[in-house]
């Protein structure tokens, strides 16, 4: 198996206000939100992100740790299975020029507005079935996009990671360390069907051979 680290631990960190997330939240709008539709990434911000557009002060402060830690240069190719408009895409390929970069998303709302250099880049695709041959990717990462599934279909999804890289993966899922973190991640849970405890998620990994590095989604 892979092994913890974080490397998102340069991207930006957002205050959160979970109260005011928890009193927003009913069924209807995780229903809304689960669509992964205009709503999720444009609409109103109980929806999802409230507008979600490129900000070069995410993904760029982040970029430099993933090539020190997988070594990606020209040559490397890179796969975002969750990949959303493509941002993160964008600034690897802005920052690493001429790596090869496929990006991967369950919305076709995203993939139809993703930043514009990225879309011969990006489509329309399940995690739980990635259209690529085995072995097809130095790396591939996913972020925050594993756990909006339910919990044999996360297995698949991990499993199809592993299939389609060639030894070199990156994830992070919704997780908790404690009763207190468990509390304030269902109070801030809009979209994931499957959350468990660190401990859980490392045996789950274990179980359906990911042996890709992982880290936590804990707000």
């Amino acid at each position: 198996m892979g092994r913890e680290i974080d490397l998102l631990i340069n991207y930006p960190k957002t205050k959160r206000n979970l109260d005011e997330r928890l009193e927003e939240k009913t069924e209807e709008v995780r229903a809304v939100a689960r669509k992964f539709g205009k709503e999720f990434f444009d609409g109103d911000r109980k929806y999802g992100y409230g507008g979600f557009s490129y900000q070069p002060r995410f993904w760029q402060p982040v970029i430099p740790d993933f090539r020190e830690h997988f070594g990606l240069t020209a040559e490397s190719s890179v796969l975002d299975v969750g990949c959303g408009k493509g941002f993160m895409l964008h600034d690897l390929a802005l920052l690493i020029p001429g790596i090869t970069v496929k990006g991967v998303d369950i919305s076709s709302y995203a993939v139809e507005n993703a930043i514009e250099d990225m879309k011969p880049h990006v489509s329309v695709a399940d995690a739980r079935k990635l259209p690529f041959p085995d072995r097809s990717f130095d790396v591939v990462i996913s972020i925050n996009t594993v756990h909006n599934l339910e919990k044999d279909e996360c297995g698949r999804a991990l499993r199809e990671i592993e299939r389609v890289s060639r030894g070199k993966s990156f994830i992070t899922v919704d997780a908790y360390r404690s009763e207190d973190e468990k509390k304030r991640m269902y109070a801030w849970n809009l979209t994931a069907r499957t959350i468990m405890s660190v401990d859980e998620w490392v045996a789950f990994f274990g179980e359906v051979g990911y042996t890709g590095d992982y880290f936590w989604f804990i707000p």
